[in-house]
């Protein structure tokens, strides 16, 4: 209406109400915005002392209606009656239902990893490459709320792995944190939300939903594995930390590595294309870890200088060795023996290590207090104010006579861990799913990429105690070495024809040597067979031979090649056939005639050895 209509007054009023609709979307999008990117939620329920750690937010979706849709494609792809398979719909349909509020455990996660693995199957049968079936999926983004519809099973796969990322990070935040067990568990969970994350990655390049877009998932990946490391540094600590030289030399390291990999988080966080996305809170939180986590190792390893006097009993090489392994480069001037040895450079180089220290506690409190959403976490606020006042106490218990002759500037850390944190790749062949539409057949053969005729009743008569050809394959078993003159040929059984059915009994998964039973078993009395012909090969090449003829848009002359075919005489020798490009020159009338009539086909398998060039066509090469 406000782009149709031409009266100002009109357009005025339309545009009112569109602000309010507008606005109304807004305060939505911000309370789903609130929900998902809120680090509150899902922390552990116990009191705790512990930094929070960063859930991710389940994406949201609408119903879908597999009924209409799947019915259909089974009666007419498949040829079956649509109603036998109303269950197998209806378990589809819960068990999507079921994966919208999964428990924030091991049995959600399994539940989401067996729907994911059903819908490779659903894909296989159901969405042919080639056109839609007329389902539609709605997806929110879990950042800014904003829907993404398709009728591509891909888009309904990747949010199924992203929510199977998302519940791994939930069940890490949950995890008690005050004990070895807890934190063995948070590792281990988000370890595998980064392996989820990164299958995700490189598997679906080209989600259109932007929490799901390469760059996204490549921060995310790093904040989980930032997450894995912190838990690793607070596993170490758990017990408690001696004050002893070799001990804090070890935690000063393996601190300091956690305050680099959130260095890394926070750049990848501000860059573009990510940084206009990814919720303030968060990158804060990154900000203020990473100044948090350098401050102790600073505050470490000034302990190790200002209370560890190198004593006459002590390792003066280890000692050494250890500490320069803290340092890329020692301040000008200073040598690390002999800092060792003196007590007044020890002070020094101590009180420079103070200083920054408490440079760093600082500015992540100034953060903290930059955003509202960290600066209303109460347990947040504690631990930061607790290592500020330690480190400012400890820089009080120092002589303070020497502080404005000493211009030392305490030099920046080396990290190094003994911890290997890396994504686990998810292990779905650990959890086994029956397929729901098993009755329809084996998927190497009963696919949506599949063609086939309805199926065929042949009457069957045992001719002397032979059948009149041979059969081959697994299941569904195929006919092969027809005799041409045998009264199954006669009765229309061709060559490479599908038995589905022997005698009213389904056997698409029956063997060679099951199905030879069955038809022994009746001895002479006549069978009837279900067969199907696969219609492939003559779909590649209908796709692939088109001509132009007769003021026809297309039409196609694979039949008239055949039709030509089945006039030679067989005890002559064919003569030379013409070139392909000219069979739509030769046989114009024909081809105008039997223009989408795939089934009409009647090929022997000597017309389908002479054409079996042509079914290089239908290789996945040449669909893609």
């Amino acid at each position: 209406l406000c782009r149709a209509t031409t009266n100002n007054k009109v357009r005025e009023q339309v545009l009112l109400e569109l602000s309010f609709v507008n606005s109304d979307l807004q305060i939505l999008k911000e309370e789903l915005e609130g929900l998902n990117i809120s680090v509150e939620v899902y922390q552990n329920a116990e009191e705790t002392f512990s930094i929070p750690l960063v859930p991710l937010g389940l994406k949201e979706t609408k119903d879908v209606d597999f009924t209409l849709p799947l019915k259909d494609f089974i009666l007419e792809h498949y040829s079956q009656d649509s109603s036998e398979y109303e269950d197998e719909i209806a378990d589809l349909m819960d068990l999507r239902q079921a994966c919208r509020t999964p428990s924030r455990d091991e049995a959600g996660i399994e539940m989401l990893i067996s729907y994911f693995l059903q819908l490779g199957y659903v894909e296989n049968r159901f969405f042919p490459p080639t056109r839609h079936i007329g389902v539609l999926f709605t997806w929110y983004d879990s950042f800014t709320g904003v829907p993404v519809c398709q009728q591509n099973l891909l888009l309904e796969k990747a949010s199924v792995l992203f929510n199977i990322g998302a519940l791994y990070t939930q069940i890490g935040t949950r995890c008690n944190r005050q004990t070895q067990a807890g934190l063995e568990n948070a590792v281990d969970a988000f370890q595998k939300a980064a392996g989820v994350l990164s299958y995700l990655k490189e598997t679906f390049t080209h989600t259109p939903s932007y929490d799901m877009s390469p760059a996204m998932l490549n921060v995310l990946v790093k904040m989980m594995l930032a997450q894995a490391r912190e838990c690793v540094f607070e596993q170490i600590g758990l017990s408690g930390i001696r004050n002893e030289f070799f001990t804090l030399v070890k935690m000063t390291q393996e601190v300091a590595k956690v305050g680099e990999v959130y260095v890394l988080v926070n750049t990848a966080m501000n860059q573009e294309p990510v940084k206009e996305n990814i919720p303030y809170s968060w990158s804060k939180l990154a900000q203020i870890k990473s100044d948090h986590y350098k401050a102790l190792a600073h505050y470490f390893i000034a302990t190790i200088l200002c209370d560890h006097e190198l004593q006459p009993g002590d390792d003066e090489d280890q000692q050494e060795k250890a500490l320069s392994q803290l340092y890329d480069h020692v301040p000008e001037g200073l040598m690390v023996l002999a800092v060792l040895k003196d007590k007044v450079q020890r002070k020094q180089l101590g009180k420079a290590h103070l200083r920054k220290a408490i440079v760093y506690h600082e500015e992540a409190l100034r953060v903290c207090g930059l955003c509202k959403k960290l600066r209303n976490i109460e347990v947040l606020q504690e631990v930061l104010t607790a290592a500020h006042k330690r480190s400012l106490l400890k820089y009080a218990q120092q002589e303070t006579e020497d502080d404005f002759l000493s211009l030392i500037q305490a030099p920046d850390i080396l990290s190094k861990t003994e911890h290997k944190i890396e994504a686990i790749a998810p292990q779905f062949s650990k959890v086994k799913v029956k397929d729901f539409f098993h009755k329809l057949g084996p998927l190497t053969v009963f696919s949506a990429k599949q063609r086939w005729t309805a199926p065929r009743t042949i009457c069957l008569h045992h001719e002397a105690g032979e059948l009149g050809f041979s059969l081959k394959g697994g299941s569904p078993v195929q006919v092969y070495c027809l005799d041409p003159v045998c009264s199954a040929a006669s009765a229309g059984l061709k060559e490479g024809d599908y038995i589905v059915s022997v005698g009213g009994m389904d056997c698409k998964w029956l063997g060679v040597n099951e199905v030879l039973e069955k038809l022994k078993s009746v001895g002479k009395q006549p069978i009837e067979l279900e067969v199907i012909s696969c219609q492939d090969t003559a779909a590649s090449l209908h796709s692939k031979s088109a001509t132009y003829s007769m003021g026809m848009q297309k039409t196609y002359s694979l039949i008239c090649l055949a039709m030509d075919e089945d006039k030679i005489d067989q005890t002559k020798k064919a003569p030379l056939k013409l070139p392909f490009l000219s069979w739509g020159t030769k046989n114009r009338q024909k081809a105008a005639s039997t223009l989408c009539l795939p089934s009409a086909v009647a090929g022997s398998s000597q017309i389908k050895k002479k054409l079996s060039p042509f079914t290089l066509l239908n290789t996945e090469s040449s669909l893609y």
